[in-house]
């Protein structure tokens, strides 16, 4: 069972860096002038 908290903390912490990721890209294409939209 130590097996699935290990790959449940590996799981959060590759999501939170494709949360910051994606919102790096977003606050980026605003700043540039809004490209994404």
């Amino acid at each position: 069972m130590s097996g699935v908290g290990c790959g449940y903390g590996a799981g959060a912490g590759f999501a939170l860096i494709v949360v910051l990721f994606i919102l790096l890209i977003i606050v980026g294409a605003s700043w540039m002038g809004g490209g994404f939209y």
